[in-house]
């Protein structure tokens, strides 16, 4: 932000109007810039439009924001969970997830999406506290 200090946060026009290598010169890989670049180019557009987010379905949000360079589907369950603060996400590609699942079953394996879906059905309509949950268990006792 260091970069815009007339302004709290920068307008999507004048991320797209940063040259690269101030981007870079900020911190910034040039994947990120790239990324960056991207998610403004989609706010632009009105392919994204952020005040609509919180009004869509968990899906709808996913189908908005895949589109966009860098975003995945660990970010968007990220999003959906800390930013719209949705209940019931459950983030299959978590390392932290899986592993907190694995040591909770007592499986011999991290279980894949398939599997943690199943373990995780009586969670419903929860199972971000569920995820939530297995990244405490991680951290062992207090």
């Amino acid at each position: 932000l260091d970069l815009y200090p007339k302004r709290k946060f920068p307008t999507p026009a004048t991320i797209l109007a940063t040259p690269d290598t101030r981007l870079r010169a900020a911190g910034l890989s040039g994947a990120k810039a790239a990324a960056f670049k991207d998610l403004a180019r989609h706010v632009i557009e009105a392919k994204l439009v952020p005040a609509k987010l919180p009004k869509l379905t968990d899906a709808e949000v996913s189908a908005v924001l895949l589109p966009v360079r860098g975003i995945g589907p660990w970010s968007v369950d990220m999003f959906l969970m800390f930013a719209l603060a949705r209940p019931d996400v459950l983030p299959v590609g978590d390392l932290g997830v899986r592993k907190g699942m694995q040591m909770h079953f007592n499986l011999r394996s991290l279980p894949e999406p398939d599997k943690m879906i199943k373990l995780a059905a009586p969670w419903r309509p929860y199972r971000s506290v569920g995820a939530w949950y297995m990244w405490r268990l991680l951290e062992g006792p207090r």
